[in-house]
């Protein structure tokens, strides 16, 4: 005699076979298997209890506790002595405090350390346990201990009114308007630090100089051709950034409109600056919203530069690496170009 047909969803059917490929215990995937196979064979107990030489009564066992708990059902019990202390009460208390920062609660600390959840658990609760038995609760808790990252938190109040600028400036089809993404980039001879390949157990090593030594370049990336103009210079300054707009005035004398778009950097805002633009009303800067590099194309350009050439880059001097940065912006254009990969030093 068997019982009627046990119908799962294809997800559920899934989650229990990841449960029979990784179980958490043997006896877990075990389960798990017979909950399948009484799925694939129509509910026959007996062929099911033969397949996994089981006896009719577990597998009834295990179908009741799936049918009643689900998944949960299948999952093995924690071997060993109860962890009586560990009630409800606790742990949501342990979870509230993990969640929050120790500063809340006026320490000096910026985060929680295990002996310091010790020492607030046992003042809210009055329980006293081990550093030990504090990690092995978050584990239960589903809490790990990772890495942070960083996120925004200064909101630009002009975001909307500034995308808005730009999706319209790019969206110009006006003949004689020319639009270009504007940044600076640092060259550094001391290395940018990546990865490479190297034989298994052996890291790779880059000589660096003892004195770093910089050049900064300034760079417009054309948004419709593609076409990118750059100027070097000893220093970030407004002197850099307004020798690139005295390239782009020159190289585009025909235009009757040119649209910049750029950061919020100081240099782009001085008060030298705002006289060349007062001077030069065929340029119109829009500023991007404050801290979205995302917005500006031209970062993909430099992320490719350092990628390609600064990277764990050894060349000696800063003019060699320069002559290099130099070979790549050729042969990167129309951007993004596909010559610069295998591009060579004997063109600089």
């Amino acid at each position: 005699m068997c019982h009627s047909v046990l119908s799962i969803p294809r997800w559920e059917r899934h989650r229990l076979k990841k449960m029979v490929q990784k179980p958490r215990d043997k006896d877990e995937g075990r389960r798990a298997l017979a909950i399948l196979l009484l799925c694939e064979s129509g509910g026959h107990v007996s062929r099911v209890a033969e397949t996994l030489r089981a006896a009719r009564s577990s597998v009834n066992r295990w179908r009741g506790l799936y049918e009643q708990y689900g998944e949960a059902g299948l999952r093995s019990r924690a071997h060993g002595r109860r962890d009586y202390k560990a009630d409800e009460a606790v742990l949501t208390c342990l979870s509230g405090l993990v969640s929050s920062s120790p500063q809340t609660y006026g320490y000096l600390r910026s985060r929680w350390s295990s002996e310091l959840l010790v020492r607030e658990l046992a003042r809210q609760c009055g329980v006293r346990v081990h550093a030990k038995t504090i990690r092995r609760w978050l584990s239960r808790l589903d809490y790990r201990y990772r890495r942070a990252r960083p996120t925004l938190h200064i909101r630009d109040p002009k975001k909307t009114e500034r995308m808005r600028a730009i999706h319209r400036a790019l969206g110009q089809t006006e003949p004689g308007t020319e639009v270009f993404f504007v940044d600076e980039a640092d060259v550094d001879l001391n290395p940018r630090i990546g990865p490479m390949w190297a034989r298994r157990g052996q890291q790779p090593t880059i000589p660096t100089p003892g004195k770093n030594v910089k050049r900064y370049l300034a760079g417009a990336l054309h948004a419709r051709t593609g076409r990118v103009l750059w100027t070097e210079g000893p220093s970030k300054n407004t002197d850099l950034f307004l020798s690139l707009l005295e390239r782009l005035r020159a190289r585009y004398r025909a235009a009757r409109r040119i649209v910049v778009i750029l950061d919020n950097y100081g240099i782009h805002k001085s008060r030298v600056a705002r006289a060349w633009m007062a001077h030069n009303p065929r340029f119109t800067l829009l500023f991007q919203p404050t801290y979205h590099p995302w917005v500006n194309d031209i970062e993909k350009l430099w992320k490719q530069m350092h990628d390609t050439v600064t990277r764990n880059h050894t060349h000696r001097s800063i003019t060699t690496l320069m002559n290099a940065v130099r070979v790549f912006l050729r042969n990167v254009q129309p951007f993004p170009g596909a010559d610069y990969a295998d591009a060579r030093l004997t063109g600089a």
